[in-house]
């Protein structure tokens, strides 16, 4: 009954190489890119990826290439997990080689800083009309590791095309992996986006010894920001309650995996933000999308006081605590 896809999986970080290790368990034909020729040698020879997921042996049936060309020859899906930041640069110039009738599905989570776009609007630009027609985002809260390890999580993937959603949704279902459809494009995208940053906010917050009522505020508080922006953008309130919102959310400001809540723990007890990424392997996408969204809600209108002080943090050297308490004294207002 299920329809086997030959899938292209473009980015071998934590969440790349869970995907295309569960779309290979799962019986696809899947070939896994990695940027690094020495992470696909590794790969190919110990199973593992120690660099970005230690500790998980890899699916036998999984192919390894440091080849975009080899990746996509014959696909039918394209998956791309690579940092939202590096989207226009990896796959910018290797569309062409894309097979025309592939599905697209994009789990890159932020906003473009130089050009304020969502993930979705870089590709709009960047692929071929037919190809963008077949375009999914897939997001949710799912660490990387408890996938890896098949402990069950829920995501949704959302196209405009219903046809499309149901296909993604058939190729990555598994026992412990469920997929939600949903037509929300630039919702689910907004949420997987924004909510690293709440998620960098939540940290500072446990950095400077605040406790769960403060984190409660700033995640409700969040998720308040992150619809207000997403209805100026055109999308459906209701997302944001969804998993690609509140879900993802939660999951990122509360969980202790979140690279992005770490990061703001450290923030929180006084490290310099530079000094934290110099020492980080991983890609903390909130850092980044804070910068975006920020500009974003400008250029929008939309009032976000948390994603300002975060900004200010982060950008401007503003104290912690102070950018905190001006969160908690501003002028009273309705819910």
């Amino acid at each position: 009954m299920h329809h086997h896809e030959k899938v292209a999986v473009i980015g071998a970080g934590s969440w790349g190489t869970t995907l295309a290790d569960l779309l290979s368990k799962r019986g696809h034909q899947v070939t896994l890119w990695a940027y690094e020729p020495e992470l696909v040698e590794e790969m190919r020879t110990t199973r593992e990826n120690s660099m970005f997921l230690p500790g998980i042996k890899l699916h036998e049936k999984l192919s390894f290439t440091n080849e975009l060309a080899e990746a996509y020859r014959g696909c039918t899906m394209v998956l791309c997990v690579v940092p939202s930041q590096l989207v226009r640069r990896v796959m910018g110039g290797s569309v062409s080689l894309i097979p025309t009738d592939a599905v697209f599905v994009s789990a890159s989570k932020g906003i473009e800083v130089d050009t304020l776009d969502t993930v979705s609007q870089i590709y709009q630009e960047i692929l071929p009309p037919e190809l963008y027609a077949r375009f999914a985002a897939l997001s949710g809260p799912s660490f990387a590791r408890e996938v890896a390890l098949e402990m069950p999580t829920a995501v949704a993937a959302a196209a405009e095309s219903e046809e499309i959603a149901r296909r993604v949704q058939e190729a990555f279902t598994t026992s412990f992996f469920r997929v939600y459809r949903n037509d929300d494009v630039t919702g689910v995208e907004l949420g997987g986006a924004i909510k690293n940053v709440i998620a960098i906010a939540a940290g500072i917050s446990d950095g400077l010894g605040f406790g769960c009522n403060t984190r409660a505020a700033l995640i409700t508080r969040g998720l308040a920001e992150m619809t207000r922006m997403g209805i100026a953008m055109g999308a459906q309130a209701s997302t944001f309650a969804g998993l690609a919102g509140m879900g993802d959310l939660v999951l990122t400001c509360t969980g202790d995996l979140s690279r992005n809540r770490s990061v703001g723990i450290q923030i929180g007890q006084g490290r310099k933000l530079s000094e934290i990424l110099g020492e980080m392997r991983m890609v903390a996408e909130g850092v980044k999308t804070t910068e975006s969204a920020y500009n974003l809600a400008r250029k929008l209108k939309v009032e976000m006081p948390i994603i300002e002080k975060m900004y200010q943090m982060l950008y401007e050297d503003k104290p912690a605590r102070e950018a905190v308490l001006e969160l908690m004294t501003r002028n009273l207002k309705a819910e």
